[in-house]
């Protein structure tokens, strides 16, 4: 068995399957690690969601900002942007299949033995492990659950800036939400900076990209989000997977064992 781990795909299904290819990945066998937004802004995120969906175990996600957002339309009463493009999901037959599917993956994922996380933006410095895990749990159970209309419909916001243990309620779920799915750049003491979405080299004054700011542990984390940064951290345990696919960019995988990334151009 391989395990893969691929970036954004963004409704991106004709490369998805162009880079499947590439390594004759076969569901029976291996396993894709997708570090969140499959859909939105390409041409066939039904197909893409539907693909994903069907793979089953083999599949190992974590939701994205675009993902999200989907869920947003569907239970928060939000409105489609323009430049969306989830029509075809929005009437789909079996759109509330695939709603309820998405709704049980999760905002980070931990495998212990690789030493590894995976998480749509990345991993906050301020935050441990068991931290990150427990505060991930906290909202992946909102959003699964009786409180998840509310959650949707209040979700969007920059506010808080920074997490505090004496947070509650949207407030708290909203800052967590953030830092797993829109962090970029973050000050020390682990204020965001969500407005910035350029390179890493112009990063506001008092902000840097939060993979810059040392851990106080070896952890290695996978994330997408940033296309701007073209897959280049710099630091070899901090591996961005977003070189935006849906852009004109490229899809890139990578194989989890050996650390060989495979290419699709888009």
């Amino acid at each position: 068995m391989t395990d893969f781990a691929i970036g954004d795909i963004q409704g991106c299904y004709d490369r998805l399957k162009d880079v499947l290819g590439k390594v004759d990945f076969s569901p029976s066998r291996d396993r894709l690690w997708v570090a969140g937004d499959l859909i939105n802004r390409g041409p066939s995120s039904l197909e893409t969601l539907r693909y994903i969906e069907s793979l089953g175990d083999s599949a190992v996600v974590v939701l994205g900002n675009h993902d999200l957002h989907l869920l947003a339309v569907v239970l928060g009463g939000h409105a489609p942007k323009r430049k969306d493009t989830l029509a075809e999901i929005l009437n789909a037959p079996d759109r509330d299949k695939l709603v309820n599917w998405l709704r049980q993956q999760n905002l980070c994922v931990h495998d212990a033995e690789r030493n590894l996380m995976m998480a749509h933006a990345g991993v906050p410095h301020i935050w441990s492990v068991e931290q990150a895990l427990a505060r991930a749990r906290e909202v992946e159970d909102v959003i699964r659950g009786k409180h998840a209309q509310e959650y949707f419909a209040h979700m969007y916001g920059n506010k808080p800036e920074c997490w505090g243990e004496k947070l509650g309620g949207m407030d708290r779920w909203r800052v967590i939400t953030n830092y797993f799915t829109r962090m970029r750049f973050i000050a020390k003491d682990g204020r965001l900076e969500l407005t910035a979405k350029e390179s890493a080299g112009s990063a506001p004054k008092g902000f840097a990209p939060w993979f810059e700011f040392p851990r106080p542990d070896d952890l290695r984390v996978i994330f997408g989000h940033w296309a701007a940064i073209e897959g280049k951290t710099g630091i070899d345990r901090f591996i961005a997977l977003d070189t935006g696919c849906v852009w004109g960019g490229a899809l890139t995988m990578m194989n989890l064992d050996s650390g060989e990334k495979i290419h699709c151009d888009c």
